[in-house]
């Protein structure tokens, strides 16, 4: 894992504090559902901390939050703010799919000539456990203006390695 500028680093809910410090991270984006326990580390002030609440499902399921445009909507604005001096720590429970998902979308947004597919097999070679969500991903890749180019590239890479959760990971920007 680099902790250089410019980098999005991904890791599971368990591992926040540590990657936080290790990288000398100072803004946060967490993806998690309804009732999760969340600290914040206390070196992320609250201003610079995105909680985004949304279960990890693909399709509309009775109780739970899908993932949607405000959600997307929400990550890109915290993302466009972020001046990129520090990395950006970017957590959901397992480490393996909302938070996956949003690492591609803001690597996406923030690098538009990147091509999709290339930043899919990065991902992938990064994380072989990621398994970025689906409706995300097809939220954003329609924000982005991307026509499908997004949602075929994270088809293409396919379901990453079953994993209890991912192993911290850092992605260029």
């Amino acid at each position: 894992m680099t902790d250089t500028q410019s980098t999005i680093i991904v890791c599971p809910l368990s591992r926040v504090e540590e990657t936080v410090t290790r990288a000398g991270a100072v803004r946060l984006l967490s993806l998690l559902a309804e009732g999760t326990a969340m600290e914040r580390p206390l070196s992320i002030l609250p201003q610079n901390h995105l909680h985004l609440v949304m279960h990890d499902i693909a399709e509309a399921q009775e109780g739970m939050t899908p993932p949607g445009l405000t959600h997307v909507h929400s990550l890109l604005a915290f993302a466009q703010s972020w001046e990129r001096s520090r990395p950006l720590v970017v957590n959901c429970y397992a480490g393996i799919s909302r938070s996956t998902a949003s690492a591609y979308i803001i690597a996406a947004a923030l690098s538009p000539q990147r091509d999709e597919e290339e930043l899919a097999q990065t991902l992938r070679a990064l994380s072989p456990s990621a398994t970025p969500n689906p409706k995300l991903i097809s939220v954003a890749d329609d924000v982005l203006g991307r026509r499908g180019r997004m949602v075929e590239a994270i088809r293409a890479i396919g379901r990453g390695a079953e994993a209890f959760e991912g192993v911290p990971f850092a992605l260029p920007i």
